[in-house]
């Protein structure tokens, strides 16, 4: 599993996420990543993606990911 993956799940389980996120609010959560991964990296592992990458989140109807079990 990626470390973004891992960070994510710590601020979650820390209670620094809430259960449906954007991008800026991992930035918050997760401070220590290059800029740019954190506008790519979660639709680029959504579930559904089309360059088949392994899915770690949901994306919600209102642009909110969530993280898959």
């Amino acid at each position: 599993m990626s470390r973004f993956v891992d960070d994510i799940r710590r601020a979650r389980a820390a209670g620094r996420l809430g259960h449906r996120f954007r991008p800026n609010d991992v930035r918050r959560a997760c401070p220590s990543w290059a800029d740019h991964t954190y506008g790519v990296f979660l639709p680029k592992h959504r579930q559904g993606n089309p360059g088949g990458y392994t899915a770690y989140f949901l994306q919600n109807p209102d642009g909110t990911y969530s993280l898959l079990a």
